[in-house]
């Protein structure tokens, strides 16, 4: 992953932003295409790569764990890893992941109430 500069004219000004538009912190926080499919499938519970994986097939694995750290680091998910081997590493929400989870439910509700109105869209 490039490094950024963080003294950089573009950053501070996206820091100036974030401060002010409280939907620019969110999406700072949970955009991207994975990372709010990634929040909905550990709001049932913690999980294992193996388990994400299956449960995202679509995601690449380069993609999956550059998205898994970031959530770690922005402290939405927690990752517990156990001294075994073979590692046995296990995700689940934090609690600000947690405080997430309504509105993870209400972006999922409104794409089913949306869906349904399609003329084209069959349940999976």
């Amino acid at each position: 992953m490039t490094a950024i500069k963080e003294s950089s004219t573009i950053q501070e000004n996206k820091k100036n932003i974030l401060d002010q538009c409280p939907v620019m912190y969110v999406m700072e926080k949970i955009g991207g295409f994975w990372k709010p499919i990634i929040l909905f499938q550990l709001s049932t519970g913690g999980k294992r790569y193996s388990e994400l994986k299956r449960a995202i097939p679509e995601v690449t694995e380069k993609m999956l764990i550059q998205h898994l750290k970031q959530l770690e680091a922005d402290g939405l998910i927690i990752r517990t890893a156990k001294p075994v081997v073979p590692p046995h590493v296990t995700y689940e929400l934090s609690e600000a992941g947690n405080k997430l989870a309504p509105v993870i439910d209400a972006m999922a509700d409104w794409a089913f109430q949306d869906m349904k109105g399609q003329h084209n869209w069959k349940p999976v």
